[in-house]
């Protein structure tokens, strides 16, 4: 089995070739739904579900699977289509704790997280909730919070509201995140409300954020839907009801979706529009969607001194040790198992964001003397995947079977609000070679894609 042995290029949808060249196998001759519209609403409710989180790197703790309690309100239970809805997403407990021993003072921590709507609409609300708190003692638990966001009704029927990932920003001394997410999304609905339908024409345009929060001078990523295809589409920061100095513009494609990015300066900020042309149309715009700046450091306590700093992110790479397999014999005539071991693969995920990777395989059929072959269908694996300790996502296996040439899983880590780490991939290999096989030397490719 031959493979490269190059290090990856950034970005995601790398393919690396690893020209697995089994040209060890020698055969010798002789030797080795949602509900119906006329449904009620219902009240909500605080619904609990579990939940992953991942404390600051400083901590020195591992992530904490725990049990988040939250509710779901709204201003409006029985909105018309086009009715704008004010959801408020309240932890009454979360899963996670202060994660250090030094107590925390009050109005330090800034909420924010995601709502999941679903049923006659579907839609991710941004929500953000206010720099304050009561004060948290050291590994204390976090006290309830709130955090608030709006969308616009854009179908009649049953709309169910879920908690989603939440996010906990501590501005004290270091700037500092605590992300929690949904395990098993969605979570339990919590609040259920009933949309009728207003008449006239519906502005369904809408928008999302790639994150509720960052420090000035961060970029948020803005990407939204239905809007008129081709537009010249302006991205801009709002406080309150007033715009800030923060623009950005975008381009609609066909389809009337768009993807851009918009850099806060301004600390007032507490929302993001988008809408067309060079002015705010409320016809022809979306949002806001609930934004946060973060940063300032908080109160500084006499005899301290603030410490900043930064981490760099990487990219997703893939290394392995040697490039050539070598097969245990089969002899002519039985035929049976040729083992062997795929040269250890280290994937190193260091792009600190939230998207999982997975490594897959393919190979073709084994080629000898003669024009004889042995279908790539007969080469089977069993993988074997190893998280190095202190890596924020865990690595799972592929399962054991069949490669072929259509492919299959060596081994994979799941998205999430905060990934990466480094990962050692093995596998057991078996090629099935008939009795009677002719004698001579096979060898076929094996291509690792890594994503």
């Amino acid at each position: 089995m031959r493979r490269s042995g190059a290090r990856g290029r950034p970005g995601r949808g790398r393919r690396w070739a690893a020209a697995l060249g089994v040209g060890a196998l020698v055969v010798a001759g002789g030797g080795g739904l949602a509900g119906p519209a006329q449904a009620m609403a219902t009240a909500s409710v605080p619904v609990d579900f579990p939940t992953h989180c991942i404390p600051p790197a400083i901590a020195g703790i591992p992530p904490i699977d725990g049990t988040t309690r939250a509710e779901i309100t709204v201003d409006n239970a029985a909105p018309k289509v086009g009715d704008t809805v004010t959801v408020t997403y309240t932890v009454v407990a979360a899963a996670a704790s202060n994660p250090v021993d030094l107590a925390l003072p009050a109005d330090i921590m800034t909420p924010t997280g995601k709502v999941t709507v679903g049923g006659a609409q579907s839609a991710s609300v941004t929500v953000a909730g206010p720099k304050k708190n009561d004060p948290v003692p050291g590994k204390g638990a976090f006290p309830s919070f709130s955090m608030t966001g709006t969308f616009t009704v854009t179908a009649p029927g049953r709309i169910t509201l879920s908690p989603g990932d939440y996010n906990i920003h501590t501005s004290y001394i270091m700037e500092l995140d605590t992300p929690c997410t949904v395990t098993d999304p969605p979570a339990p609905v919590s609040e259920t409300i009933i949309a009728t339908d207003g008449g006239g024409q519906v502005n369904e345009r809408a928008i999302q954020l790639g994150a509720a929060s960052g420090k000035a001078g961060d970029a948020v990523t803005v990407t939204g839907s239905k809007f008129t295809p081709g537009a010249d589409i302006t991205l801009a920061g709002r406080a309150g009801d007033t715009a800030t100095a923060d623009t950005a513009t975008a381009k609609a494609d066909g389809s009337g979706g768009f993807s851009g990015t918009l850099t806060v300066d301004d600390p007032a900020t507490t929302g993001i529009v988008a809408y067309e042309g060079g002015s705010w149309d409320p016809a022809k715009g979306a949002g806001p969607q609930a934004y946060t700046v973060t940063g300032g450091g908080g109160d500084i306590p006499d005899g301290s001194q603030q410490l900043r700093t930064s981490v760099r992110a990487g990219t997703l790479s893939m290394v392995q040790v040697g490039d050539t397999v070598e097969m245990s014999a089969v002899d002519f005539g039985r035929g049976g198992a040729s083992r062997g071991s795929l040269r250890t693969v280290t994937v190193e995920d260091y792009r600190g964001g939230p998207a999982g990777w997975s490594l897959t395989g393919k190979v073709t059929d084994f080629k000898g003397p003669g024009g004889a072959t042995i279908d790539a269908s007969a080469l089977g694996w069993t993988p074997v995947c190893a998280t190095k300790p202190g890596s924020p996502s865990t690595c799972a296996a592929g399962s054991q079977g069949p490669v072929g040439s259509a492919g299959a899983t060596l081994a994979s880590t799941p998205n999430g609000t905060f990934t990466g780490g480094e990962f050692t991939v093995d596998a057991r290999l078996a090629l099935t070679v008939p009795a009677y096989t002719a004698p001579g030397a096979y060898s076929g490719v094996l291509t690792l894609t890594l994503t």
